[in-house]
């Protein structure tokens, strides 16, 4: 079935990643020489669908085991991505994930997210961040060893928190410069060192809206590979709905209500803004938002 449009894209895999099969160099050897062993077939960072899933190949027979990552095991066997270094950096606009996010099932578009992220980690960390070596995949492409000082990369995730601010009824959304025409989102920042969930929500929405929260509530997740985040989604308690945008990050923000949201959400022609599409969690979170105002009416 295509995306379940009632959870976020890259959201609902299924996948067993086989850790034991990864950490074990004897398992993983036996995994790849398996003739059930297939590998997603990739056009640089973009999937390739084949229907509602993503093509798969055979392994072929004289492709090597250090070039590739292994995402996991399902009823089908073994499940290996190509390691590339010559593709484009994977925070880059990829018209192509777009076009097949509504085509692919939902478990599919979860293991490409999956897929995306690892191999651009890998095309941007040859180098060991400690000595300046080369480093190269270990543990079934979950990990680079350094052959000079013996130093273990693990493929980073940013946390990001995206968050709607709630005063009397109301919800902050604003909009970045690079956004198309009257698309407005929730606001969102990363997660800095030091720092909790609910600090960062809070930090974030001062530094950027000039307004103080609190009571900040965790709602969902959602993995984004462009190039590897995890947005944290909440709401918080503003304190007044004064605002002061830092311009530089919010082009523009106003307090929309909820027959607002709404009609948004329904695309009415009349909207006060454009939500964002289905993918986005930061839709999923005016939803919920929504529910929630209409459950308490």
């Amino acid at each position: 079935m295509p995306a379940d449009l009632s959870m976020p894209g890259f959201v609902g895999g299924t996948l067993d990643r086989a850790d034991q099969i990864r950490t074990s160099p004897e398992k993983l050897a036996e995994a790849f020489a398996q003739r059930s062993a297939r590998r997603l077939v990739l056009d640089g960072l973009d999937p390739v669908a084949d229907g509602e899933r993503l093509a798969c190949e055979p392994i072929p027979r004289r492709a090597a085991l250090a070039e590739h990552v292994l995402l996991g095991v399902d009823d089908d066997g073994p499940l290996f991505a190509p390691l590339a270094r010559d593709i484009p950096h994977g925070a880059v606009f990829a018209p192509a994930v777009w076009e097949l996010a509504g085509v692919l099932a939902p478990d599919q578009l979860a293991l490409y997210g999956a897929a995306r992220s690892l191999i651009d980690w890998h095309a941007r960390h040859p180098f060991c961040a400690r000595c300046g070596h080369e480093t190269r995949p270990e543990k079934g492409g979950w990990a680079r060893l350094c052959g000079s000082c013996g130093a273990e990369h693990f493929p980073r995730v940013d946390p990001v928190t995206i968050m709607l601010a709630e005063h009397r009824g109301r919800i902050l959304l604003g909009r970045q410069h690079r956004f198309p025409p009257g698309r407005y989102s929730a606001l969102a920042g990363f997660v800095e060192p030091g720092e909790t969930i609910e600090e960062a929500v809070a930090r974030e929405l001062w530094e950027e809206a000039g307004i103080r929260v609190d009571q900040v509530r965790y709602v969902m997740s959602q993995p984004w590979p462009f190039p590897a985040s995890l947005m944290i989604a909440c709401i918080a308690q503003a304190r007044d709905d004064r605002l002061t945008l830092d311009e530089s990050e919010i082009e523009h923000a106003f307090w929309c209500d909820a027959a607002g949201v709404r009609a948004a959400l329904a695309g009415e022609a009349g909207a006060p803004f454009i939500a964002p599409p289905p993918m986005a969690v930061a839709r999923h979170l005016l939803v919920h938002w929504l529910a929630r105002q209409d459950a308490s009416a």
